[in-house]
């Protein structure tokens, strides 16, 4: 029997990669807009998985996608890619990457919604308050733990993380039924090129007021790092992790994400930690672990 330990020390990893990622998106926004800061991530990352493809399965296995799949995965970097990521760098332009990592607890949250709505599945009443104790916890953050001034401090910033919550939501729920029919990493490489193709068309316009000298070394670094460990590598191993365990199991490793990114903010950008912040991360980390829990 296999031993789980270097599978949970993947998803670890992968945590660790999407915390990190939060802290890079906000290095490199304050030198490079949105469209082009999401655009460098995903050529680099493009470039790994179609060399990891290559060297494990062949990139001929590309003339075997179908139209539906090539549809569906069309969806998937129209919303994943493009949206997520446009919004998520744009958010971490006017945000502590602390505040924006946490919003990822919603993510599985909305996919629930989405699913209840569209797919007609059951939300369960231990669902039900797993989803109330996730969003109250993003908003004690949002709020700053002042909920009388909720409305000063909800700003485009965070309408920003909401919709980009929405394009992960949407990208998870059309991943479902797409890889069905096809292998992750076809699927997550045809969404990736999908992805910068549409980041590419947004980003041209961006160009002419970008100069020689926003692409620090700090700023190449970031861009070298959301590409290979926060998008190629991660993906890699959150794949190995749902073969091995179940998705079920894996999942869970996700509820590092919000707590690990209050700590790097604190960290590496000398962000405060809170109480709010810490309170409301906590808060959003046990809704979404009953969330995910009472899905098995």
């Amino acid at each position: 029997m296999r031993p789980l330990w270097p599978t949970y020390l993947k998803l670890t990893g992968v945590a660790i990669f999407w915390a990190g990622t939060f802290v890079a998106a906000r290095t490199i926004s304050a030198s490079l807009p949105p469209a082009t800061a999401a655009l460098l991530r995903f050529v680099v990352a493009g470039l790994v998985l179609a060399g990891t493809l290559h060297f494990s399965q062949g990139l001929g296995v590309l003339r075997q996608v179908t139209r539906p799949q090539l549809i569906g995965t069309m969806v998937m970097g129209a919303s994943g890619i493009l949206l997520y990521n446009l919004c998520v760098f744009y958010a971490a332009s006017l945000m502590e990457a602390s505040r924006t990592s946490v919003f990822v607890a919603l993510n599985p949250v909305a996919t629930l919604l989405l699913a209840a709505v569209f797919l007609r599945e059951r939300i369960s009443p231990a669902r039900w308050l797993g989803v109330v104790m996730a969003v109250a916890g993003v908003w004690i953050v949002v709020a700053r733990g002042d909920f009388a001034n909720l409305s000063m401090s909800f700003g485009k910033g965070e309408l920003a993380m909401l919709a980009a919550v929405l394009g992960w939501s949407t990208y998870t729920l059309q991943g479902r039924k797409t890889l069905r029919t096809m292998e992750a990493m076809v699927a997550s490489l045809l969404a990736s090129l999908w992805g910068t193709l549409f980041l590419a068309i947004i980003a041209v316009p961006e160009w002419a007021g970008i100069t020689s000298s926003a692409f620090t070394p700090g700023v190449i670094a970031c861009c070298i790092y959301t590409g290979v460990f926060g998008t190629a590598i991660a993906f890699v191993w959150y794949s190995q992790g749902i073969s091995h365990i179940g998705a079920a199991k894996t999942v869970v490793f996700n509820n590092l994400v919000p707590l690990l990114g209050v700590g790097f903010g604190w960290l590496f950008l000398n962000e405060p930690l809170t109480a709010s912040k810490l309170a409301g991360c906590v808060l959003a980390i046990a809704g979404v672990f009953l969330v995910n829990r009472t899905a098995r």
